[in-house]
């Protein structure tokens, strides 16, 4: 009863205050997201349909069949009611992001554009309100190619729509501003840092819009971690009419600071609080705020409060399997987590600003970040794609400044990407191209400069001599270098060649590995991984690689690995097609084998174990007693078993360790124990010398391909090819198919009516006997095919791609099918009889009698035979 009349007291005291006081407190924000209505195309159209925000509209069309996506027009419109009290309040439409122009509609008045898809902007749309009344906003989105708005073109998806959150922010007349290119109205910075003492200064700007100048109060206060507070001002001022106006505060130095690393984030917090001279308070903002310095070295690499540092960490698209760029924030948060629990200490946001939840994420975490604009592989020589690209390194710069984590602002990636390829344009263009590149950097350099001091300035070229040659490299404090050798150029070791090369030209630039990294497939792996293949043994071969060449060298300030997470670019022919499968964890977030080698070369916080046997269940073992496999752990030494056997003691280098384990036929248990932990994981193998189908009764081969394949819609692992041998199976004749003798993936492409790319994308060609010594018995025969000649979408970034223009320049490929003496397909011609790209199955049942095996013949009639798969299955 007592607690009852209590809150009955507290409610009434509450109700009276409200009653004295009606507009105490007036700032509100309210998220916006559900119930809006979309139609894709022009508004004329009766097709709207109700969807919530975030939202694209490219989620499904830039992964299917079809060459490319809807790059065009979509409009969003809500009905808000807005009652007569809220009628002396301002209010804004704030969005966090829209892909990529963007014209919103009050009532029928166009009251704001908006140019370019990954920094947010807000609208005051006061004047254009009708009160006690229903008001209807629109909302024109266009993700068209805008040659005056980047990214003009890259590798990932331009996915469209308004994919992060929109809000309608209400504040009094007298507010923190929201006006200046959208950010939250104060700057935090420092005019002393170090470990002795910070100097701290703040720079807040407040909005009048009325007719008058009122008085107003603003306090500033820094607390610690604890809620001590640190210091507290307050400030009496008198807001001119109809005006904004910035109001500096500095405080006395505080001594002995806790500093902010990615060891130790330790985090103060900021309070604002503007109040009119009754002491009302008219508006709040609150802010985590980090001490920290940083500067990079050309001999000694990166320094963060004054000590080195190697930075080790990943690039990072937003994009999410099933969502397209319109990702739940709490699964994008998942991702900062994973990477902090990778071991990684930097982060780059590539190629553009990203959700700023992320880098609160990433401030509380301590994970360093590069933030960058999407100015990407070519530029547009106007004033107008120069002012917005400027226009949005403000808006950049101005709306992530505060975060303790943006460490580095960057404006450009391998800006001359396009230019390298470009066999249309004259010397003399192509030269108007650089000086163009070169005159925006110088710009952006500069305002970049102006706009964040206590930052580094960054940007990343590709492998060209152009950034050497045009001086571009070193307008930047740190240059990133994107490398791939050993996937698009070269070879491995090339890397350490290439980097000393560059130090020793260019002593005074500060570098960093910007990006690198092979894709991967989970479902393909091998025991001989080569350049191009996809395998996750090639991944772990060149990233191990890579970082211990980063590592050994004082004068790279680190390494961001390409990428986070495999990611969407709708052009391309991997393994899965339209994905870029670079990751270290794959589209849906499930880790690869590789993600948990960082973890233990990095992350050791913890003791770590990982047995690299992610897909390996299926494995078949023909002829071979052992196979390798990888254990990845933070400690230096372990011993492994296999099924309860000591097989050896290990040391670890690297983090890894590779043992051959010696499996038996069936299930197996591979452990490892390290230090004060063990792990165990088991692995179903078949293992047999001879195709006598004892221990199976389906046997796939992966014609033309030197790795293991994981189908799991056919719930079967394809082996690997080889040449025939008396009593096992393989090519008689032929020749493996590749598009460049250097690269192993066969044909980079998509292949329509399948999943299982990497089954269809290598081949045999001029193969006329293909022998599998089976016993007697029925079995259904099921082979695969592709046609190799297709033409590829234009893809710049594989490099291995044999672009075919003229179809009518094709060979011609008809052939006959046999299984031994019976045809089961006359006069067989792929690309007169199926669209182009198109995978295709034949199949057939055939009895084996008089121990003579099966002989797969392909009869050539015309041009040379190709063939990309065969499964065996036993019917009794």
């Amino acid at each position: 009863m007592k607690s009852n009349n209590t809150f009955k007291f507290r409610l009434a005291i509450f109700l009276l205050i409200l009653g004295v006081f009606p507009d105490t407190i007036k700032s509100q924000t309210i998220t916006i997201n559900s119930g809006w209505q979309f139609v894709l195309g022009e508004r004329t159209s009766n097709d709207w349909q109700t969807i919530n925000i975030p939202h694209t509209w490219n989620k499904d069309d830039a992964f299917d069949e079809v060459k490319g996506y809807h790059r065009g027009v979509g409009w969003y419109k809500k009905q808000l009611y807005f009652s007569k009290s809220k009628e002396n309040l301002i209010h804004y439409l704030y969005f966090k992001g829209v892909n990529q122009e963007a014209d919103v509609y009050v009532n029928g008045n166009h009251v704001g554009n908006h140019k370019g898809g990954y920094t947010a902007f807000n609208v005051n749309i006061s004047k254009w309100i009708h009160y006690n009344a229903y008001n209807l906003i629109e909302v024109k989105v266009d993700n068209s190619h805008n040659p005056n708005i980047p990214p003009l073109d890259a590798d990932f998806t331009f996915y469209g729509g308004i994919y992060r959150d929109v809000q309608l922010i209400s504040k009094p007349k007298q507010h923190i501003s929201l006006s200046d290119f959208a950010s939250e109205g104060y700057y935090i910075d420092y005019y002393t840092i170090s470990e002795e003492k910070v100097g701290i200064e703040v720079k807040v700007l407040i909005d009048n819009f009325e007719n008058k100048s009122p008085n107003n109060n603003l306090k500033v206060a820094i607390l610690d971690a604890e809620n001590k507070v640190v210091f507290n001002k307050s400030l009496k001022f008198k807001s001119s009419a109809n005006a904004s106006e910035a109001i500096n505060i500095k405080f006395s130095e505080l001594y002995h600071p806790k500093l902010w690393s990615p060891n130790s984030p330790y985090l103060y917090k900021l309070q604002l609080q503007l109040s009119d001279e009754e002491h009302h308070i008219l508006d709040e903002k609150r802010q985590d705020i980090g001490f920290r310095w940083a500067h990079v070295d050309a001999d000694k690499g990166f320094f963060l409060n004054g000590e080195p540092i190697k930075l080790i960490g990943v690039n990072r698209h937003q994009d999410y399997k099933g969502y397209g760029n319109a990702v739940p924030l709490e699964l994008q948060k998942k991702d900062i987590q994973l990477i902090k629990e990778m071991g990684a200490n930097v982060l780059r946001n590539a190629h553009y600003p990203q959700s700023r939840e992320l880098y609160d994420m990433c401030d509380k975490l301590g994970i360093i970040v590069w933030s960058e604009i999407p100015v990407v592989n070519k530029v547009t020589d106007t004033k107008a794609f120069f002012d917005v690209s400027l226009n949005m390194q403000k808006e950049h710069v101005k709306q992530y400044y505060n975060h303790t984590s943006v460490v580095m602002f960057g404006y450009m990636n391998e800006i001359f990407l396009r230019l390298a390829f470009d066999n249309k344009s004259t010397e003399v263009e192509k030269e108007n191209q650089k000086k163009a590149a070169v005159n925006l950097a110088k710009q952006l350099e500069g305002l970049t400069r102006k706009l964040a001091p206590n930052h580094i300035t960054v940007m990343a070229g590709h492998l060209n001599e152009l950034y050497n040659e045009t001086g571009i490299a070193d307008l930047p404090m740190l240059f990133g270098w994107n490398l791939y050798f050993g996937w698009y150029d070269k070879d491995i070791p090339d890397l350490g060649v290439f980097l000393d090369d560059q130090h020793k030209r260019y002593p005074n630039r500060s570098l960093l590995l910007s990006e690198y990294g092979p894709g991967a497939d989970v479902r393909i792996f091998t025991n001989t991984p080569k350049k191009f293949d996809f395998s996750t043994e090639y991944q772990a071969k060149l990233h191990q690689s890579y970082y211990e060449k980063i590592t050994e060298r004082p004068y790279m300030t680190g390494m961001t690995a390409w990428n986070f997470a495999d990611f969407g670019s709708e052009f391309r022919g991997d393994a899965i097609p339209h994905v870029n499968q670079k990751g270290l964890i794959q589209f849906n977030r499930e880790p690869k084998d590789i993600y948990y080698w960082y973890k233990s070369v990095l992350n050791n916080k913890e003791s770590f174990i990982h047995i690299a046997t992610t897909y390996l269940d299926g494995l078949t073992l023909f002829d071979n007693d052992t196979y390798p496999v990888q254990i990845y752990s933070n400690q230096n030494t372990g011993e492994i078993f296999l099924n309860g056997e000591k097989l050896q003691g290990v040391s670890f280098k690297n983090g890894v360790v590779t043992v051959d384990m010696p499996f038996i036929n069936g299930a197996n248990t591979i452990k490892v124990v390290a230090g004060p932990i063990s792990k165990e994981k088991t692995t179903d193998v078949i293992k047999t010398k001879t195709l006598d189908f004892k221990a199976f009764s389906r046997f796939g081969m992966n014609i033309g391909a030197h790795f293991y394949f994981a189908d799991k819609e056919c719930q079967i692992t394809f082996v690997p090819d080889r040449p025939y041998e008396k009593g096992k199976y393989g090519y008689v004749n032929g020749s493996i198919f590749n598009v460049s003798s250097d690269k192993h993936q066969g044909v980079p492409y998509s292949i329509k009516n399948t999943v299982a790319e990497p089954l269809f994308q290598t081949m045999l060609e001029g193969c006329t006997d293909y022998k599998l010594d089976i016993p007697n018995g029925e079995y259904k025969v099921s082979l695969f095919f592709v046609e190799p000649q297709i033409k590829p979408t234009e893809n710049i970034y594989n490099l291995n791609a044999v672009v075919e223009t003229n179809k009518s320049d094709k060979e011609q490929r008809i052939f006959d099918i046999y299984l031994n003496d019976t045809c089961i397909e006359n006069q067989f011609n792929m690309a007169e009889q199926y669209p182009e790209k198109y995978g295709i199955e034949k199949s057939a049942i055939v009895r084996i009698e008089n121990d003579k095996g099966l002989t797969i013949s392909l009869k050539p009639i015309v041009g040379k035979p190709v063939i990309s798969g065969v499964l065996i299955e036993k019917i009794n």
